[in-house]
């Protein structure tokens, strides 16, 4: 059985939400799920400027990706991927596979707001993070941290703080943006973030958001300074062009 997800920036996390129903579903043991890609070419470039999701080139190029702050204009594009195999629990023991973490639940949606702009209200895109935690049995204030998409666009940035916000403004988790240590892999930075996920549940550690010195919003626990912590949920999260919606949540093991 072979499935391929085109679903923009949210295809990587919605291959491995995929391939874990498959197996908890009874339809097969296991799964090699993930994504690659690179944008890196004058055409793609050309397309996210016309877009306007792109960062205007002013400035340190270091300081280019601002996931989060105010001052942020755009992501910066990056290259990359990463695969998982994934498998049923007795059937990873049996063979004495090396388990490094759980996935629990997953959520999906689309709104086909737009073909490049996030719906403002960030309705479906919470659909996909609500559809997850119930599949995965837990609370908001279960969750230790969120992998936010966070591209440092103004669009999906401003959506994403306020969704977050809604789901867990009671008890805010820590959040995290790992394309601002990586870039944006467009369909594969789902897959690439829950390798880095998983090793930050791995060895107890967030790093910081890069760049962020005003958060757009003063209610989040944004993560400002590399910090050692006890991680046991981690709510990752992507959300593509067309109104593509995903949310995946790993257990440590």
């Amino acid at each position: 059985m072979q499935e391929t997800l085109t679903t923009a920036c949210s295809a990587s996390l919605q291959a491995i939400g995929e391939a874990f129903r498959k197996i908890r579903d009874g339809y097969i043991d296991l799964a090699f799920a993930g994504g690659g890609d690179s944008r890196l070419s004058k055409s793609a470039i050309w397309a996210y400027k016309k877009a306007q999701a792109l960062c205007n080139g002013t400035g340190k190029p270091e300081r280019a990706i601002r996931p989060f702050d105010r001052s942020r204009n755009g992501f910066v594009p990056g290259e990359g991927g990463a695969f998982f195999l994934l498998e049923e629990l007795q059937h990873a023991k049996k063979r004495g596979a090396v388990i490094y973490g759980e996935i629990c639940g997953y959520g999906a949606s689309i709104d086909g707001y737009s073909m490049t702009a996030p719906e403002p209200g960030g309705i479906w895109a919470e659909r996909a993070v609500n559809a997850a935690l119930q599949e995965a049995e837990l609370a908001p204030f279960d969750i230790d941290v969120i992998s936010s998409h966070g591209t440092g666009t103004l669009l999906n940035d401003s959506m994403e703080a306020d969704l977050i916000n809604r789901v867990c403004g009671k008890r805010p988790p820590f959040i995290i943006a790992l394309k601002s240590w990586i870039g944006h892999i467009a369909a594969a930075c789902g897959a690439v973030e829950l390798a880095i996920c998983l090793a930050c549940m791995k060895y107890n550690y967030l790093p910081k958001i890069r760049n962020l010195d005003e958060p757009c919003h003063a209610g989040l626990n944004f993560v400002r300074e590399g910090r050692r912590c006890s991680i046991d949920n981690i709510l990752l999260e992507n959300f593509g062009f067309g109104g593509q919606n995903s949310a995946v949540i790993i257990k440590k093991y």
